[in-house]
């Protein structure tokens, strides 16, 4: 398996890639050709996973999603304040936060050869939208297949077994944390596919049922405010649970030392 080789930090316990938006879009693609190169017996799908604020509480306060995270082989920085926490201990910090729902353009943006897409996850409303929104967008965003998240676990051959037959250079897992992480790993062996990125509620987003929040607030760091106060619900509990405990976390963990990947063919 093709392992590229890239700086890490530690941001609360876990791993985070010092990659910036094109870099990191760029990797996916080379991911991609390397492992098509690849002699069947060595492909392996490349596991990419996120870090905020929400999934640094969930690192260190449930043992099954920490240990699904240590198994991925990539995890960027998809919130502002993985970006700051990472300049707390760090001379040579994330250079830019990476989100997710950048990510998905900046893959057609940043690397121009077309890739074939297979998105998992939502409502079944919400990912033919996007779905049918991404290939309309980018003549190199090629989607030859899409699932709702809607499934059970005895479900997940069948699934897997599809998504094969499409034949995608990357999968998107968007079934939210940590579930969305748990099928990535459990399935990893049924999946030959050479990337697979969780990316939570990002078809809502890409649709326009989610908004995103003005830019002077992303590059603040306060988007999760902007996301609380157009769904207090669902998040107000979340956010003031997960934010101070994350920041804990951060401060307890305190600097990581600095680490680069092997470039392993």
């Amino acid at each position: 398996m093709y392992k590229p080789a890239f700086e890490k930090v530690n941001v609360g316990g876990i791993q985070t890639a010092c990659l910036g938006r094109d870099a990191l879009a760029k990797l996916v693609g080379d991911v991609c050709e390397k492992y098509a190169q690849a002699e069947p017996e060595k492909r392996e799908p490349f596991v990419i996973f996120s870090n905020n604020g929400h999934a640094i509480s969930i690192y260190n306060s449930d043992k099954e999603a920490r240990e699904q995270m240590d198994k991925a082989d990539l995890v960027h920085a998809d919130g502002q304040s993985v970006v700051s926490f990472s300049r707390w201990f760090n001379k040579n910090p994330v250079p830019e936060r990476t989100a997710t729902t950048d990510m998905i353009h900046d893959i057609p943006n940043f690397y121009s050869p077309k890739l074939k897409h297979f998105l998992l996850g939502g409502k079944e409303s919400s990912v033919s939208k996007a779905a049918e929104i991404l290939a309309k967008t980018y003549a190199n965003f090629d989607v030859v297949g899409h699932q709702h998240g809607y499934f059970t676990d005895a479900e997940e051959e069948a699934i897997c077994a599809a998504i094969n037959e499409a034949k995608p250079d990357v999968l998107w897992v968007g079934l939210g944390k940590p579930k969305e992480q748990i099928f990535c790993i459990r399935n990893k062996h049924r999946l030959n596919v050479p990337v697979i990125i969780s990316c939570g509620g990002c078809y809502n987003y890409i649709t326009g049922e989610y908004p995103r929040a003005p830019m002077w607030m992303q590059n603040a760091g306060l988007e999760w405010l902007f996301r609380m106060a157009n769904d207090p619900r669902k998040l107000f509990v979340r956010y003031l649970l997960t934010n101070p405990h994350a920041i804990f976390c951060v401060i307890k963990h305190g600097k990581g030392k600095r680490q680069v990947t092997a470039d392993v063919q």
